[in-house]
């Protein structure tokens, strides 16, 4: 079983010195990865409904901190040497798919090939008003800008032609490590499960049951198979509440019983102390939970 830490770039991580001490304690004591969160804007008075809260609000006011995910990204990157680094999630249709290639892929070409990215279609209508970007048809946007990133990193002289972007004979450079980078699907409904096992390396449901979860990941494996795709290679990244409670290794068990493979822990609950936190999950739950 691996671990991630959710929520990086938030509090007090959202700045340099914070990140850097959180990487590089994760990093040494046995975390796979950190995986930061987008917003671009906070509208206030928005509407929308958060889907992972009973509130219906997101975490944070107007003023709390969230950097740029990838520049947040990049900085950690300079500072440690295996930790990958996640996105959990970007926002693919508020972004240039072209322009995102590009910073994607210097990520993880100059990471070692270190990057993992999550991607999600948003939640909050007021963010896509504000930077102009159409509300309808995101999902379709989404998987979309996926295939063109994936054309620019796989060679030069791409060519791509969608309805929502298009190019012809050209080459974006540096090119990810292995010419690709890999994309975890990020939601919690039947609709994200497809697009998962559509053209998703991995899934990850942001909140369900393990009955629920175990669900869903059979609607991924099975449009995987339905698209000529191995249902096998598509892997699962969730989390537990079990984690925290008496018996860890029991909810580890559970969710490895399911095909999970890794478990991501809200960063908060290691932000007193981190150092001893860390060390504690790490002898506690990561170390038994190994040859899960």
């Amino acid at each position: 079983m691996k671990y991630g830490l959710m929520f990086a770039n938030t509090m007090a991580w959202a700045d340099g010195p914070g990140a850097i001490a959180m990487a590089q304690a994760a990093e040494s004591t046995g975390f796979e990865s950190v995986w930061t969160v987008e917003h671009v804007i906070y509208p206030e008075g928005y509407e929308s409904t958060y889907p992972y809260a009973a509130s219906g609000k997101m975490p944070g006011t107007a003023d709390s901190p969230i950097p740029d995910p990838l520049i947040w990204l990049a900085y950690v990157a300079a500072a440690t040497t295996t930790i990958r680094l996640a996105t959990g999630i970007l926002l693919i249709p508020e972004r240039n798919p072209v322009v995102l290639a590009k910073g994607l892929a210097t990520l993880d070409h100059m990471s070692g090939g270190r990057a993992e990215i999550g991607i999600g279609v948003g939640w909050l209508r007021e963010e896509f008003d504000a930077l102009g970007i159409p509300w309808e048809k995101r999902g379709a946007r989404t998987d979309e800008y996926v295939h063109a990133m994936r054309a620019l990193w796989a060679t030069d002289g791409a060519n791509f032609d969608g309805e929502f972007a298009s190019f012809s004979n050209v080459s974006c450079n540096p090119k990810p490590v292995d010419n690709d980078i890999p994309i975890v699907v990020g939601g919690h409904s039947a609709a994200a499960a497809r697009r998962a096992g559509r053209l998703g390396n991995g899934f990850f449901p942001g909140k369900g049951s393990v009955a629920e979860l175990a669900e869903m990941m059979d609607i991924a494996r099975q449009t995987a198979a339905d698209n000529d795709r191995d249902p096998s290679a598509i892997e699962l990244t969730a989390g537990h509440p079990g984690i925290f409670g008496d018996d860890p290794v029991g909810a580890a068990e559970e969710m490895a019983s399911i095909g999970c493979s890794r478990l991501v822990v809200p960063g908060f609950t290691m932000m007193k102390n981190m150092e001893d936190a860390m060390a504690a999950f790490a002898e506690n739950v990561i170390a038994p939970t190994a040859g899960l």
